[in-house]
């Protein structure tokens, strides 16, 4: 496949913009729907450059890490052919097969390797209760995320830790 890149052309680039958009903002929303069909209790969110956090308190079952990898997997793959191998492309390309599956197991990792990752580590090192929460709360400011608790996660921080959350923050962020 040689001067594979020369044969890439982009017809519209708005179109490009969009369909990341749309990819990433699908994508957060699959995570966001699986975390909220376990209806475990919410602690907090966190927002930030990559994406966001639910922070539940429960840990979740085998099925739940599987179904939090694989659905969210599955709405990536789903956006990445709708808008790279439809009628609705905003890129020209070589259609030769292999580019295609190259594409789209790039964009496939591209999503789905942290998640992985995460599965992994959750059914090796199992965390739940307290020592979840404060795994997030300890990792998310590292990440550049602002937290917002609710207000179970409110009391909750307050009842177990004895801080209200602005002062576990600051405590964890030392």
């Amino acid at each position: 496949m040689p001067g594979l890149l020369g044969r890439i052309h982009v017809a519209s680039v708005p179109g490009l913009l969009m369909l990341l958009v749309l990819w990433v903002a699908f994508y957060e929303l699959a995570h966001i729907v699986v975390v909220l069909v376990r209806h475990e209790p919410v602690i907090g969110w966190a927002i930030g450059p990559f994406g966001l956090t639910l922070m539940v308190l429960c840990e979740p079952s085998l099925f739940y890490l599987w179904i939090g990898f694989l659905f969210p997997a599955l709405i990536s793959g789903g956006v990445l052919y709708l808008g790279l191998f439809t009628m609705w492309s905003p890129i020209d390309y070589l259609h030769d097969p292999v580019f295609k599956i190259l594409l789209f197991a790039i964009g496939l990792l591209l999503t789905s390797t942290v998640d992985m990752i995460r599965v992994i580590r959750d059914v090796r090192y199992p965390l739940w209760g307290e020592a979840r929460v404060l795994r997030s709360i300890q990792l998310l400011p590292s990440l550049w995320t602002k937290i917002h608790f609710t207000p179970f996660g409110y009391s909750y921080v307050r009842t177990h830790f004895g801080f209200n959350p602005t002062e576990l923050l600051q405590v964890l962020s030392l």
